[in-house]
């Protein structure tokens, strides 16, 4: 009994890993903050043609700035808030079911 309550622990504690891991919020938040310093970049060396097709404003630098911001506000929200694996149920408690 021992050794199965080992492996069913130790599959418990990976598959809580695995799903901090893939949070979804640690996914749109990267995508983010990586494509907003690519779009931030561009907006910095912006030549004056592209300023004028914009009429004057930089869409790229301020796209990618605020893309940069989610981005950034979705690491900081998974590191404030970090996902709690769920608890298993006490195999020992009575059920309320009859």
């Amino acid at each position: 009994m021992s050794e199965l309550h080992e492996e069913v622990s130790e599959l418990e504690r990976s598959s809580a890993t695995a799903a901090r891991l893939f949070d979804i919020r640690r996914v749109i938040g990267g995508l983010f903050a990586v494509y907003g310093v690519i779009v931030t970049v561009a907006g910095l060396t912006a030549s004056d043609a592209d300023l004028r097709k914009a009429q004057g404003i930089n869409i790229n630098l301020w796209t990618g700035l605020g893309m940069l911001a989610l981005g950034l506000f979705f690491l900081v929200w998974l590191k404030l808030r970090p996902t709690v694996p769920p608890t298993a149920p006490d195999a020992h408690a009575p059920s309320d079911t009859p």
